[in-house]
Order: structure tokens, then C-alpha cells, then sequence
């Protein structure tokens, strides 16, 4: 990838994200940017769930200035229809709303869509994914109904991505430090507060945005950064 990418912890198409969003189209550099909107990970959870997360994306980025299409890709099938290919290839910025991380991976992997996606964060497209959008990109996804991993895409270097990190129950506190545990040397696991973003380009400086704190975890301890504040990601 080599445009930004935008890890949001919750939020996503609501006025708490806004000045996140405006940052994002405007590094673009372009007078309409061309936004797309894939409510994919709440793709089990029927038409009302689809149709309001399709309908959140496409008012929040009009109201912002930009060109928007929602594309109903919700399982595998719509996923590989070639008819979506030349929209994702297009678009300037791509965004996930929230749902079910690892049908969300499930769905996108090896498809025609994730493809597309690619050729477009190639050429400088922006990635945005809120909660199982955002942890997807890391190397496992953890389950916290299961207390288990699965397989990410390893985009971003850390070993798992967090969302709602502020908001976690106490009853999954456990398999948080569980997950700790497991990392080694080297490794990270990256937690993001709701209402939040981490934002930043691949084995460059990421900058936290919005309402809370991004924390970042390591074998050898954590560490949170506030809002405006900068990390370097190698």
C-alpha cells in the first residue's frame, strides 16, 4: 500500500469522526474524491444492517464533499462479481464499517474486490476501516466470543489490532493479556479507543487522531499516545 491508511477504533460516518474524515480526503489533493463505502463486515447481519451502514457512509462523505457509492459487497459471491472490479480500482478513498472481523477477512480474501482494493491503495488510494475494517490489516484477528486467533492480512506490522480499546468488558480483559503474552520480540499489538484513529502510511510516522488515545503493546511493556501525538511504524 501506498496510500494512508486509517485505523478507527469506533465511529465510523458519525459527526466524532468528521475532522478524521476531512484529513483523509484532503490529503488526496483532489476537488471531488472519489469514496467508497463497504458495509461487508456486517454482511450476516441481513438488509436493515447493510442498508443503514451504507446509508450512514454515503450522507457522511456527501456532507464532506466528496463523491460517494456504496457497493453491496457482503459475501463471497458479490465479492468476485467483476462489476464492482472498476469502481474499487477508481476509488480514492475505501472504507469498512464495523461488523464481523473474520467473515469480513473470510469474505475479502483472494477476491476479485481485495484485488481491486490493492491496485487502489497502490497508486496512493486511502484505506479506512473502523473496528473489523481496521483488524483485518493485522497478522491475526483475535476472536474475543472464541478466545482464539485466526489468520489476518498482515498489512499493518502488528500482530493484532484492537478496536473500542477503552470499551472492552472486563470479562475479556483476560484474553488481552493473554495476547500480551503471546507476543515476541519485535512484535506489537496496537489498541485503539473509540472515537479515534491511528493514521499513517506503511514504515512511516502514524499519528493518533480524534477524541481518546491509541496503546501500543510490546514484550518489553506498553505505551499510549494521546491525540496529535506521532509514532514511527517499521
Amino acid at each position: 500500500m501506498n496510500g494512508l491508511i486509517a485505523l478507527v477504533g469506533s465511529g465510523e460516518y458519525l459527526p466524532v469522526m468528521e475532522d478524521v474524515d476531512r484529513y483523509l480526503l484532503d490529503s488526496l489533493n483532489v476537488k471531488t474524491p472519489q469514496v467508497v463505502c463497504l458495509p461487508t463486515a456486517a454482511g450476516q447481519e441481513g438488509d436493515e444492517s447493510i442498508n443503514r451502514w451504507s446509508r450512514m457512509g454515503v450522507e457522511h462523505f456527501h456532507k464532506l464533499g466528496a463523491d460517494v457509492t456504496a457497493l453491496r459487497i457482503i459475501n463471497k459471491e458479490t465479492a468476485n462479481d467483476p462489476q464492482h472490479e472498476a469502481v474499487l480500482e477508481s476509488a480514492d478513498l475505501i472504507y469498512f464499517s464495523g461488523g464481523n472481523p473474520q467473515y469480513l477477512y473470510d469474505t475479502m480474501q483472494g477476491s476479485r474486490a481485495w484485488s481491486a482494493l490493492q491496485k487502489a491503495w497502490s497508486r496512493g488510494a486511502v484505506y479506512a476501516g473502523c473496528s473489523a475494517g481496521a483488524m483485518i490489516l493485522a497478522k491475526q484477528i483475535p476472536s474475543f466470543r472464541l478466545f482464539s486467533t485466526v489468520e489476518g492480512f498482515g498489512v499493518v506490522p502488528a500482530q493484532y489490532i484492537l478496536p473500542h480499546f477503552d470499551a472492552v468488558p472486563v470479562m475479556f480483559k483476560p484474553l488481552i493479556s493473554a495476547l500480551t503474552g503471546r507476543l515476541k520480540k519485535g512484535e506489537r499489538m496496537i489498541g485503539v479507543d473509540e472515537g479515534t484513529a491511528f493514521v499513517g502510511t506503511l514504515g512511516s510516522e502514524w499519528k493518533v487522531m480524534g477524541k481518546s488515545k491509541v496503546h501500543v503493546y510490546t514484550r518489553e511493556g506498553n505505551q499510549t499516545y494521546e491525540s496529535g501525538q506521532t509514532l514511527l511504524l517499521d
